[in-house]
Formats: C-alpha cells, sequence, structure tokens
C-alpha cells in the first residue's frame, strides 16, 4: 500500500493545488486546517505567522515554475505530490518536484556540474556529497549565501540549531554547504515476537548455548541466521538474513554506506574515521586524500575489507531467499514486511513505513511485531569506531542556477523543512530531521508504534550513526566504481580480494587524475608513494594485518535492557 493515500486529505490537497491560484492566507489556512491539522510543534498563531512569511518572501517570484528534483522515497512523494502543490497555492511559486532514483540524482548533479546548464534550480542530494561540494565549490555556500545573497528569503524561524544533521553538511571550513531534508539510519531489524517466543529461545538456547537476542557482533548475528534459516513459524518458511546483491549503482551504497566501518575496516573516529574512513580512503594531516589501496596507507582492499565482502556474500548464499541475490536496494527493502524473514544486519529505516503499513508483521493494536537496535559489528570493529550509516538527504544549490530561480528553491526547501510541517512530514516518511519533532508529544504518542525508531532518534547513541565523510574527494566518479567491482565478487565472476585490489586501483586512478589537474586546489588528492603492504600493515589503526582467527566469541543482547540503557 502506499503510505500516502493514508494521509486522508493528501489526494485531495493534491487535486486542489495543482490548480492555478493566488498566494494568499486564504489558500495557508486552508492547507493548515485540512493537511495539517494540529500535527506540528508550533501553536496556530505561530503556524500562520511563518506560512505569512513565506508569502511575503515569494511575492517577487510569484509565477514562476521551479524544477526540483530527490529520489524516490516515502518522504520525497509527500513533497512532491502533497507539500509541492500546496507550497504553490500559498505562494504563486509553480514547483515541480520530480522524484528519480538516487543514482540517476547523482548523475543529473554530476551533469550540471561538468557542463554548467542549470538543469535544476535544487537537489535534495545526500550529504555524503560534502567532500566534493567542499572541494569543488561548484554550490552555494549556504553559511555566506543566508547571510548575503540569500537573506532576504531566508526564514527567520528556520533554526538550524533544531536541525539533527547539519554536523554531517557542514565541511571542514566551518560552514554549511546544504541543508536536511530528511535522515534515516541503516540499524539492526529483527522479528521480537519470534525471539521473545519461549519455545525458540530454549531451541535456540540447546543449540548454541547462549541466549537468544539482539547480536553484538557478527559471529552471533550468522548463528542467529543460520538457526532461522529452513523454520517453519506459522506456516511460514523463514529465512535468517535479507540483503541484496544485483550489479546496481545501488550495491555500491551497500557497501559504502558503514559496511566496512562495522566489519572494522577503518580508523576510530567519530561521525568518521580518521585517517582512513569507511571507504579505506587516507587523507593527510590536511585532509588531502593520499590513497586507498594498502600499499599508499589505504585500506579499501585491506584483510578486513575482504572480511566485510566474504561474510555479506555467505549470508546472501545461505541464510537470504534465493530472490535476494537480484534484488537492488528499492526491491530488497520491503522484504522484511512480508512475514519471512528473521533479522536483518542492517535495514535503511526509510523502510519503516512501509513496514507499519504491512498486516504481516503489524499486530492488531497497531504495535509492530519487530523491533530496531544498532547493527552488530564485525571482528575488526574496535570501541571508538564508527558504527553505523546515517544518510542525510539535503537540499543544495548550484552556483550554475540563477539567483531568482535559487531563492525560489530556497523558499520551497524551508517551506519542506520548516517547523509548521515537518511533524506531519515526518509522521507519513519518518525521516527525522528535527530535534523539535523527535522529541514532539506527538511521537510520544506514537512511540509504541515505531518499533524503537523514536527510542533511538532519542538516544545519545544516534551521533555515532554518521554519512559519509569529507575524505571522498569526488563521490559521483568514485561512488560508481564500487558497485562496478563489488559485483564481480558478488557475481562469483572474481574473487573478493581480486575485485578490491581492481577497486582500490580504479579510486587511486581517479585520484591521480584529480591531482594532475588540479581542478580541487590545496583540497585534492596528493598520492602518496607506494611501499611494501608490510609497512602500512605493522602501524597504528588502519590499515589492519589479518586476525589469525576471524570468527569471535558470540554475544548478544537482551533487547529491553539494550533499551533502558538508551534512556540513561
Amino acid at each position: 500500500m502506499n503510505v500516502l493515500l493514508k494521509t486522508s486529505t493528501a489526494l485531495g490537497l493534491a487535486l486542489a493545488f495543482t490548480q492555478p491560484a493566488w498566494a494568499d492566507m486564504e489558500a495557508a489556512k486552508a492547507f493548515l486546517d485540512s493537511e495539517i491539522d494540529g500535527v506540528t510543534t508550533l501553536s496556530r498563531a505561530d503556524q500562520e505567522a511563518e506560512m505569512k512569511w513565506f508569502i511575503d518572501a515569494a511575492e517577487p517570484f510569484k509565477g514562476m515554475t521551479i524544477n526540483v528534483v530527490s529520489e524516490t522515497i516515502t518522504t520525497h512523494e509527500y513533497e512532491s505530490q502533497v507539500l509541492a502543490p500546496a507550497f504553490t497555492a500559498i505562494t504563486g511559486i509553480v514547483v515541480n518536484h520530480d522524484l528519480i532514483g538516487e543514482g540517476d540524482v547523482v548523475e543529473k548533479l554530476q551533469t550540471q556540474m561538468q557542463s554548467g546548464e542549470n538543469i535544476y534550480d535544487a537537489f535534495v542530494n545526500d550529504s555524503d556529497l560534502i567532500g566534493t561540494h567542499w572541494r569543488y565549490q561548484q554550490v552555494r555556500n549556504l553559511t555566506d549565501w543566508m547571510a548575503n545573497e540569500g537573506a532576504d528569503v531566508t526564514s527567520p524561524t528556520l533554526d538550524l540549531e533544531d536541525f539533527i544533521g547539519t554536523q554531517f553538511t557542514t565541511a571542514p571550513d566551518g560552514d554549511l554547504y546544504q541543508l536536511p531534508d530528511q535522515q534515516f539510519a541503516n540499524l539492526y531489524w529483527f522479528r521480537y515476537d519470534w525471539f521473545s517466543d519461549p519455545e525458540i529461545q530454549a531451541d535456540f538456547k540447546k543449540a548454541y548455548g547462549y541466549d537468544l537476542g539482539v547480536p553484538v557482533n557478527w559471529s552471533a548475528y550468522e548463528d542467529i541466521a543460520e538457526f532461522f534459516t529452513g523454520r517453519e513459524i506459522d506456516g511460514v518458511k523463514v529465512y535468517g538474513n535479507m540483503d541484496y546483491g544485483k550489479k546496481d549503482p545501488s550495491l555500491g551504497w551497500r557497501y559504502t554506506d558503514a559496511w566496512m566501518s562495522m566489519a572494522g575496516m577503518g580508523d576510530k573516529g567519530e561521525p568518521n574515521g580518521l585517517p582512513v574512513d569507511e571507504w579505506g580512503i587516507r587523507v593527510n594531516d590536511k585532509s588531502q586524500p593520499v590513497g586507498a589501496c594498502v600499499d599508499r596507507g589505504g585500506a579499501t582492499n585491506s584483510p578486513a575489507a575482504v572480511y566485510a565482502v566474504n561474510k555479506a556474500i555467505k549470508w546472501l548464499q545461505d541464510y537470504a531467499p534465493p530472490a535476494a541475490a537480484g534484488m537492488t536496494f528499492s526491491e530488497a527493502g520491503p522484504v522484511p514486511g512480508q512475514g519471512n524473514i528473521a533479522q536483518q544486519m542492517f535495514l535503511y529505516t526509510t523502510f519503516v513505513a512501509p513496514l507499519v503499513a504491512s498486516d504481516a508483521v503489524m499486530n492488531e493494536d497497531g504495535t509492530p511485531k519487530w523491533r530496531l537496535a544498532p547493527s552488530p559489528h564485525g571482528v575488526y570493529w574496535e570501541d571508538g569506531m564508527k558504527v553505523g550509516y546515517q544518510d542525510v538527504g539535503s537540499w543544495t544549490l548550484m552556483k550554475s542556477t540563477p539567483e531568482d530561480r535559487a531563492k525560489a528553491a530556497w523558499l520551497y526547501a524551508q517551506f519542506v523543512t520548516s517547523k509548521t510541517v515537518d511533524v506531519k512530514k515526518s509522521d507519513v516518511g519518518l525521516t527525522f530531521i528535527r530535534d523539535s519533532t523527535i522529541n514532539s508529544e506527538h511521537f510520544d504518542k506514537r512511540a509504541d508504534k515505531l518499533g524503537g525508531l523514536v527510542e533511538f532518534y532519542r538516544s545519545p547513541d544516534r551521533v555515532r550513526w554518521s554519512p559519509t565523510g569529507t575524505n571522498v574527494p569526488d563521490y559521483p566518479k568514485l561512488a560508481q566504481l564500487w558497485w562496478q567491482n563489488i559485483g564481480d565478487a558478488m557475481s562469483g565472476a572474481k574473487t573478493s580480494q581480486a575485485a578490491l585490489d581492481q577497486l582500490c586501483a580504479d579510486m587511486e586512478g581517479v585520484m591521480a587524475r584529480l591531482e594532475r589537474a588540479g581542478i580541487q586546489g590545496d583540497l585534492g588528492p596528493v598520492l602518496n608513494e607506494k611501499r611494501d603492504p608490510s609497512y602500512w600493515l605493522e602501524q597504528p589503526g588502519a590499515p589492519k594485518p589479518k586476525l589469525a582467527d576471524e570468527d569471535e566469541k558470540p554475544v548478544t543482547i537482551g533487547y529491553d535492557e539494550l533499551v533502558e540503557s538508551w534512556k540513561q
């Protein structure tokens, strides 16, 4: 079921707001009455004041048509189908909010960067590109923009301090380059009802000698996956793992989205490992990338990286539904909602919305049969390392966009992230960006229906999940190398070691070209000379030498005990 259809007024609003309308408070009040309907942290007077500011600020741009783009997830569907037409009715600025695949968003962004042609007036692209935007300086520096050219279209109620993801959209120069629009983490997902069943618990304890619970490490995850795979529960054949493996751009995200750091490939450091990050890229003390292969001090083809890929392949082959190997990110995401998956190492929480809409994994009283918890970590992982990924899709204004069009798009970006709108948008998409929303009375009431999602975002732990950091000098060019090379390992065309050797060599090829071209100036790559890998493997931190035993003692924790620790 499309989650948007569960929003009672969404379809009517979308139809009504597609018709030309004069921008005025009547349209704003109709929107507040029928769509927001009190699901906000603001009083009605403050809602109307915020809408009045948008109307006044948009006056110079009334009648303009702007084009913006984002990936296709529930949150952006709500923006495109409900909030964009509402904004048009309220301000008179017509918004075409396109929804395309995430890989296509990056491709369009790259084309605009290379050609200088204004394809879109604003992009919602992941903060994973922060290193790219900072080095190329082709996007508007929002700190400067809000203080200068964009001051007249920057809302006095924007309240940047209320956003939970701005540390990920701030570059090493201390300036903000992107405004968070939606945010979601990769968390461990499991069937709480099955894990709590006394008979199943007894069977597991008898088979493995320890308690069934949330796995703390990969050894326990593997045991649990083996235990559940092939069992029949309530007439359903169960699988102990869910993942995806198709050679597709989304396969790269499956690895760069912290899988390698969860395995323990990189260095300690939050929000990202330094000097070696979760891509295996090493930087020097000036944040200049110096290598990705072990012989330059990188870790992309290190023993920990090989371990990470081998585990993913084994679990996909042995414990996941056969069709999973041919699935992409978007195809695999809703599968746990079908009711035959016992656990998933990391579930992008953007898929919580369709889970909530699935009768197969929800109780009749609206509470879930599943729960969310921190993902377990691999044998190379050490305390102080990054523990998971957090996607922060963020509004980005290119310098190639004419100023008037950028101003109109900036108004729309602020509208869809405003305090008036944010609680309702979060209610639909469950991709939190504001602290005030997470701690709102509305989510006090809804928390027990969301399987730990609210508790996670209210916990101090949430800051330990982070997007790709600033070590990556050109995300569009480097990201495509991951899925192409690791796809060879997933398909069996190459060993994991051979695929990762090629991957790091290809990444260094891109970085070498950037270094020769000098287009990133003092921020660009300066590759190390190659040395015998043993030199780097003997140094502290990443890259790490191969462990004699990669199977550590399995450890689990009770879910209720874990949640209590978040409340302290």
